[in-house]
């Protein structure tokens, strides 16, 4: 075997190992854990109930705040125990006033706009007397029973943040393959916190021990990955409750959601950087195989792999004619998914009906593009950590009940 056949199967293991293969890895640890007795169940049974704030950053979302407000109320935890604070730095709109309208909700406003992470540090600082702070987006709607389910997870002293679960709403056929992507990482979510911890919450809703919040640096662009980690390196892990859904409809186009996967992809890098520590798997173990396996694979190895695996495999094929057929096949298949792929860009571009077969590997090749973008973006410094808001699909969202899901 050449070299060039070496660095192809190292390529598309490595591809194959991040996208599926962490996930039968742990599935598998975890079914002979339980046959040989070694796996415990978390304890999650009910105990005194904490104090909660409830904490939503809102730049300029007079659209949906009213909305969001009456869904937070609606949320069931005993009476004294919850707040609703609302922090909306920079907002020129009319979110304040919105806010003001219900006496029972805690405004947080100044003029000046200073982004999202120090937003979340004041408000954080506001709520420092409640145990539990929940943070979740003004555009997203959560199911009644959210709380109470997230909190019965802290009755393990080593949780030290939950996370709930993002869905995002198939509107008109928008959103197919991010709704599908959303469903996977749900399940790799649910093996992660039964291995250990999952790393990185869903900033969608997310809740932390309010003691082990830490400030976040002014320029945090993923504030939900950071904050989230560095309970993990504070020695807890984040524990996964899917009852607890944050429903949100789609970007309003793909020019909208590229707009967000950019800014995700610069914040990857950052995040990275910053979590460096991460990376010595002889002091993290399980958390560090974790990380790497979940979030540094598939942000630094997977986009420029998959272009080398696909001009490696053209170059093993015409060489020579004497390949196995094997090659040829890996070759077609390629060949075909990125036909795919360019067809379900063509639906895009075109607003026309968007059918999975097509638009899920357009997703998938658009997700590792804008990552590279995302890196170019951080490296060059233009990314802003100012709220960069996307237009959302035209509708009104309704919380998804997850038993009916």
């Amino acid at each position: 075997m050449d070299i060039l056949q070496i660095i192809f199967w190292l390529l598309l293991l490595g591809v194959f190992y991040t996208y599926a293969g962490y996930g039968i890895f742990v599935w598998l640890w975890l079914k002979v854990q339980k046959i040989l007795g070694k796996y415990k169940n978390k304890d999650n049974t009910a105990f005194p109930h904490p104090s909660v704030a409830m904490i939503i950053p809102a730049y300029n979302e007079s659209e949906v705040i009213e909305q969001k407000i009456n869904n937070s109320l609606s949320l069931k935890y005993p009476p004294g125990l919850f707040r609703i604070v609302v922090i909306s730095d920079g907002s020129n709109d009319s979110t304040p006033e919105i806010v003001k309208r219900f006496p029972s909700i805690f405004l947080l406003h100044q003029d000046e706009r200073k982004g999202k992470a120090s937003a979340m540090n004041r408000a954080a600082a506001f709520c420092h007397d409640s145990d539990i702070l929940v943070f979740t987006d003004a555009n997203t709607m959560i199911n009644p029973d959210a709380l109470m389910l997230i909190i019965q997870h802290y009755s393990d002293k080593k949780v030290g943040g939950v996370s709930g679960e993002k869905k995002v709403l198939t509107v008109d056929g928008q959103a197919e393959g991010e709704s599908a992507y959303w469903k996977y990482e749900s399940f790799l979510k649910k093996l992660d916190a039964e291995f250990y911890s999952i790393v990185g919450a869903a900033g969608e809703l997310f809740s932390v021990r309010s003691k082990l919040y830490r400030d976040l640096q002014r320029d945090t662009i993923l504030d939900d990955f950071i904050l989230s980690l560095d309970v993990c390196r504070q020695g807890y892990v984040i524990s996964y409750e899917p009852g607890a859904v944050a429903s949100e409809l789609p970007s309003q186009n793909i020019e909208e959601e590229k707009k967000r996967k950019k800014r995700i992809g610069a914040g990857a890098f950052q995040g990275m950087k910053r979590m460096s520590s991460l990376l010595n798997i002889f002091k993290w173990g399980k958390l560090s195989f974790q990380y790497i396996s979940r979030r540094v694979l598939r942000w630094a190895f997977c986009p420029p792999a998959l272009p080398l695996i696909f001009f490696l495999n053209i170059l093993i094929v015409s060489l020579t004619n004497n390949k196995p057929l094997l090659y040829k096949v890996l070759l077609g298949s390629q060949i075909a998914f990125y036909v795919f792929a360019f067809f379900g860009w063509l639906m895009t571009r075109n607003k026309l009906r968007k059918l999975s077969l097509f638009f899920i590997p357009y997703y998938f090749v658009f997700m590792n593009f804008t990552i590279w973008a995302g890196l170019f973006r951080y490296l060059r410094g233009r990314q802003s950590v100012l709220w960069e808001k996307s237009e959302r699909a035209d509708r009104k969202i309704t919380y998804i009940d997850r038993k009916n899901t």
